[in-house]
């Protein structure tokens, strides 16, 4: 069972004000959801509502989209597209960073943004951009899987 009265993740980041302030309520839904994307740390609305689903099975995948939705106009959550699919979530106060996804393993890797510092003023410089990285991601191989492939070509 889920308690609302510790609505902390261990972060110490307290959901229960963050929407208080804002004029929400941390309804069971709402902190299940939380759970879930700081738990899983990048995750689909599909494996948030698994994971919710192991707590309360009675919640649909409309509550999670709902929630998700709200969560993010909030600025407690965000989302980036790391592929086809859907989009996956992440706890917003977490540092903002680029995902470097691997095409091989899907293994998604955080780079914390000033990586692109100089890709970035290059972008203002040359075309006046502000860029938003928080939702970007690069498609490639990770270490693994790049020295098993540079291994099988041997």
């Amino acid at each position: 069972m889920v308690s609302t009265e510790s609505a902390e993740n261990p972060e110490g980041t307290d959901w229960k004000s963050d929407l208080r302030q804002r004029g929400y309520r941390l309804t069971p839904q709402r902190q299940l959801v939380l759970e879930a994307v700081d738990t899983l740390e990048h995750a689909t609305p599909d494996e948030i509502l698994a994971q919710v689903r192991k707590t309360a099975s009675g919640v649909n995948i409309s509550t999670v989209y709902r929630t998700l939705e709200l969560l993010e106009e909030l600025g407690l959550v965000s989302h980036a597209h790391l592929g086809h699919g859907a989009p996956t979530y992440h706890l917003a106060d977490r540092h903002h960073h680029i995902h470097l996804v691997c095409r091989d393993c899907a293994d998604v890797i955080e780079a914390d943004v000033d990586i692109a510092a100089d890709f970035t003023a290059k972008l203002h410089a040359t075309f006046g951009f502000e860029t938003d990285m928080k939702h970007f991601a690069i498609f490639g191989l990770c270490k693994k899987c790049s020295a098993r492939q540079h291994d099988g070509h041997a």
